[in-house]
């Protein structure tokens, strides 16, 4: 099962594939207006793509949205909504994944960690790319 996390309206926040997770076939979660797409494929032995390249298409990004994959180590991560309210905290393990969507996010390694990270680039730096803001005001109510 995915893990879908939502604010108090329905909007999707993050979604959390757990690395025991297991499909039958490929299958896609994300929503199809996402700027990023997140699923899973799955192929059988012997089982093939055939050679390709990608077109130059272009297209839009407001939000950069982030897929994190937990190489090793354990994190919490503290998911805010688009109005930066404390939502839930939730703990990733190896080789969990987490696809970012949107509001606010922090985290926290409760052991030694590795994660891969996966968004749109090229990144535009720390002053243009996010805003930091103060958890301690918005987490109070946990």
């Amino acid at each position: 099962m995915i893990e879908k996390i939502t604010d108090h309206n329905g909007v999707e926040i993050a979604l959390i594939i757990r690395s025991n997770f297991r499909v039958d076939a490929t299958q896609f979660y994300s929503a199809p207006e996402y700027s990023q797409q997140v699923g899973i494929i799955k192929y059988p032995k012997g089982g093939t793509i055939k050679p390709h390249f990608h077109n130059k298409v272009q297209r839009e990004v407001t939000y950069t949205q982030e897929v994190l994959f937990i190489r090793f180590g354990r994190v919490r991560v503290d998911l805010y909504t688009k109005e930066l309210q404390f939502l839930q905290s939730v703990t990733l393990n190896q080789y969990d994944v987490i696809f970012l969507i949107t509001g606010g996010h922090g985290f926290e390694m409760l052991e030694d960690c590795e994660m891969l990270e996966v968004k749109q680039g090229p990144y535009s730096g720390v002053s243009s790319d996010k805003t930091h803001f103060n958890v301690q005001i918005y987490k109070q109510d946990q």
